[in-house]
């Protein structure tokens, strides 16, 4: 079925299937609890209004709210924002050290997750309070994102119920051009061997720049609305994107040897520059869910696309493959037969003396977007380990170094919003993530105590654990279905036009608290040597951090170029001595004020 036309159905998300009948992955979906209904509020100088709000419009609100909250939960909260990424650590030794058998081991392992999790064979994600939701792995394989005319995206799945993993295809880019590969033949899987075989051909019959489609994917949505339906228009071009979005994954061979952790997270984030080209977005499809990264030197990384999916469920893909892979037992298939020569079909695009006027277009704007950027990187001299003697989550250990380098940054009265901190709902149905807001009265009295000379090492200490108290009780709060964000978006989104909005949504102090100024989250994979995003809000950072290795904390910041973004990391560098000096001088455990 093609997926050129750019309007979507009210139940698009009822196409993607979940797995075979019996389905190990899906079978706690109908005892997850619901998300809970109610709302509570944080911020103490607008309760007021909130009593206001609660008495005038905001049942009516709620109503319609448990109506459209799914609808509302995609468009708002996600299908604005697209990409996140991360690198890998390096290939096996055992395995063959070349790019295109780094490529094909990877292809192989992912096409292996996707059978087992077709077939229903994935463990749930939980804790040991239970297990999680996994609607969202529907998405992971055969779908895509298409930018919707009428300002309205959503993701198209090409699953088939039934299915059992051993159908579909691969869609490899090299040098700007796309190549299909039968992931599968006769109902088995191709080897890592076969897959290898393919990709050095590709290699090898890839030698000059190709027209740049890609980077249209990564413009404006409505301006990559307007360009796809230009580009569709060809059914030589229609063909093709159906089989890009249709593809398990994509899988892009980049030129470039990128090595310091800056500029492998640089280059994973948006590609290589070259010549006045975009090059990496030219060689990408950014509304993929799932795109393996494979430079010319063998680093590999990943990019995601997650307006229908979070970066748990990615997270889990990259590390059991990479997992498997490491073992000299992973399952590589039957080694190519002699003789046999199985070539990938490559597709190439009409493209339209539009097209290649958009193509400029979106490679400019690409260029203006990727040199406006900054990013830095750091690794304290400590870890989780330490962490711990001091009694302390290594989450909130990390929260507070961000809020002290942040306030030592901008100043006391400089403040122009909130800490964002991402936390899971996926214990309850459908159930995707929360803010945390991280700033309390409690963190702002110890980030204070800390530049305070009068105030002693047993005081700072002191408003220390209750900032971390805090803010572990904020977390749980947010886990447990309780925070506000999400719902008020939701309360704002369902009102009508003709309606006056409530003066709680324009509430000075309500309005600075949802200012991301910082937009922060952390994932842990012991593979992942870099990972990030961008920031959300102009004169923001977004900053990506990692607390579970034993001996060091990960910070990666991201900003505009105007924004301190060197001074920031040195300021995270600052704090982290600080906070960890401070616990040494008081000793192991928690102090009391």
């Amino acid at each position: 079925m093609s997926t050129t036309t750019q309007r979507r159905t009210a139940h698009w998300k009822s196409n993607a299937p979940a797995s075979l009948p019996g389905s190990e992955t899906f079978a706690a979906q109908s005892s997850l609890p619901k998300l809970p209904r109610g709302m509570k509020m944080s911020i103490r100088t607008v309760v007021n209004k909130i009593d206001e709000f609660g008495s005038a419009l905001g049942p009516e609100l709620q109503s319609r709210l448990i109506t459209w909250l799914e609808r509302w939960w995609d468009d708002g909260a996600y299908l604005g924002y697209r990409d996140s990424v991360n690198g890998f650590d390096d290939h096996p030794s055992h395995l063959r050290q070349t790019p295109a058998a780094r490529a094909a081991a990877l292809a192989r392992g992912a096409m292996l997750f996707r059978k087992e999790l077709k077939l229903g064979k994935v463990k749930p994600d939980g804790t040991k309070e239970g297990p999680f939701c996994m609607d969202t792995y529907r998405w992971m394989f055969d779908c895509c994102r298409i930018p919707g005319a009428d300002g309205l995206d959503w993701s198209k799945s090409f699953a088939v119920e039934g299915d059992v993993g051993d159908s579909g295809h691969i869609i490899v880019m090299r040098k700007n051009r796309a190549w299909k590969i039968d992931a599968t033949a006769n109902g088995r899987l191709l080897s890592t061997e076969e897959l290898e075989s393919q990709i050095q051909h590709i290699y090898d019959n890839t030698t000059h720049l190709y027209p740049g489609v890609g980077v249209l994917s990564a413009s404006n949505r409505d301006v990559w609305a307007k360009d796809y339906a230009e580009l569709a228009a060809s059914v030589h071009n229609s063909a093709i994107l159906d089989a890009i979005h249709s593809s398990a994954f994509i899988v892009c061979l980049e030129e470039g040897a990128p090595s310091s952790p800056e500029q492998r997270s640089r280059v994973l984030w948006h590609g290589n520059v070259s010549e006045g080209q975009a090059q990496g977005l030219q060689n990408r499809w950014v509304d993929k869910p799932c795109q393996f990264i494979i430079y010319d030197n063998m680093y590999a990384g990943f990019m995601g696309e997650h307006s229908i999916m979070d970066g748990t469920p990615t997270v889990r893909l990259c590390d059991e493959v990479i997992d498997a892979l490491s073992s000299p037992s992973f399952d590589h298939g039957a080694p190519l037969a002699k003789g046999t020569s199985v070539t990938p079909t490559p597709l190439d695009w009409e493209v339209s003396s539009s097209t290649a006027q958009a193509i400029i277009t979106a490679n400019t704007a690409a260029l203006e977007l990727i040199n406006s950027q900054e990013l830095s990187y750091h690794l304290t001299s400590y870890g989780k380990d330490e962490i711990k003697k001091f009694g302390v989550s290594p989450d909130s250990w990390a929260q507070m170094i961000i809020q002290l380098a942040y306030r030592r940054l901008i100043g006391n009265e400089n403040r122009k919003g909130g800490t964002y901190e991402a936390a899971t709902t996926r214990k309850f149905y459908k159930g995707r993530t929360e803010a945390i807001r991280v700033v309390s009265s409690e963190s702002d009295a110890w980030v204070s105590s800390m530049d305070d000379p009068n105030a002693n090492n047993v005081t700072k200490k002191g408003l220390f654990d209750l900032a971390t108290k805090k803010h572990i009780s904020l977390a749980k709060t947010c886990g447990a279905g309780q925070g506000i964000d999400r719902h008020l978006l939701g309360l704002k989104k369902v009102l009508t036009e003709s309606e006056q909005a409530p003066t709680l949504f324009s509430d000075p102090v309500f309005m600075r608290s949802s200012y991301w100024v910082l937009s922060t989250s952390a994932i842990f994979s012991k593979h992942f040597n870099e990972y990030g995003w961008g920031e959300v809000v102009p004169d923001g950072f977004g900053v990506a951090y990692m607390t579970g290795h034993n001996d060091r904390l990960q910070y990666t910041v991201t900003s505009r170029k105007e924004m301190p973004n060197s001074k920031f990391i040195a300021e995270i560098a600052s704090a982290a001595q600080d906070v960890y000096n401070l616990h040494k001088s008081t000793g192991v455990g928690k102090a009391k004020l």
